[in-house]
Order: C-alpha cells, then sequence, then structure tokens
C-alpha cells in the first residue's frame, strides 16, 4: 500500500525558508521519479518540482526556479523541497507524489498516488 506522508510546512515570512520532506513507503521508491506540487486557495493543482529516480535530473516550475531546491534521500525514502526566497503567492498545499513513467513532469492528472499535504502559509 503507497503511504506518503508531507511534513514540515508552517508559517513563514516573505523572504524566509521552509523545507518540506515526503516520506515514502508502499512500493520501490528509487525506482521512480518524484514530484512536488501544491495548491493554492481557489485554485487547481500546480506542479512544482521534479527529481529522477537516481537524482541524476531536476526541473522546476518557472515560478519556483532559483528560490526551491528538490532532493531525495532513497536510502531513507525520503524526498524534499528546500524553500527559500518566500513569497506569499507561495502560500498553498504542497503535495508529494511519484511520477508515472508513461507521463511528463506537468501530467498530474495521470498521477495515481497523493499524500495529504502540508501546509505552507507564507506572511508578515
Amino acid at each position: 500500500q503507497v503511504h506518503l506522508a508531507e511534513s514540515g510546512g508552517g508559517l513563514a515570512q516573505p523572504g524566509g525558508s521552509l523545507r518540506l520532506s515526503c516520506a515514502a513507503s508502499g512500493f520501490t521508491f528509487d525506482t521512480y521519479a518524484m514530484s512536488w506540487a501544491r495548491q493554492a486557495p481557489g485554485k487547481g493543482l500546480e506542479w512544482v518540482a521534479g527529481i529522477y529516480s537516481d537524482s541524476s535530473g531536476t526541473a522546476y516550475a518557472d515560478s519556483v526556479q532559483g528560490r526551491f531546491i528538490i532532493s531525495r534521500d532513497n536510502a531513507k525514502g525520503m524526498l524534499y523541497l528546500q524553500m527559500n526566497s518566500l513569497k506569499p503567492e507561495d502560500t498553498a498545499l504542497y503535495y508529494c507524489a511519484p511520477k508515472p513513467d508513461t507521463a511528463g513532469w506537468r501530467s498530474l492528472q495521470k498521477y495515481e498516488y497523493w499524500g495529504q499535504g502540508t501546509q505552507v502559509t507564507v506572511s508578515s
């Protein structure tokens, strides 16, 4: 049974930082590319960042490029998102998910498994 547990969200000031974590279990974590996505209040789900199974490459949405860093620890079954220079528009519920081989990074409708999410609020 696939289980994804996001944590690390909270309240941050504009310009601040947060580090999100995702504990994954129930599937062969080290064979899947992984993504972070977010959903802001009143908006649809937005892909944020992705990382290949062996950390050989990463990809970012333009809105977070240069501010967020995605990483993973396959030995621990953990996915991370370091969020720097936070902006109010980063306020959202953040989710992690394994990317199906048949899906592009942004094809979120093809992702099968999601966690409960962790709330990030950026406000002064």
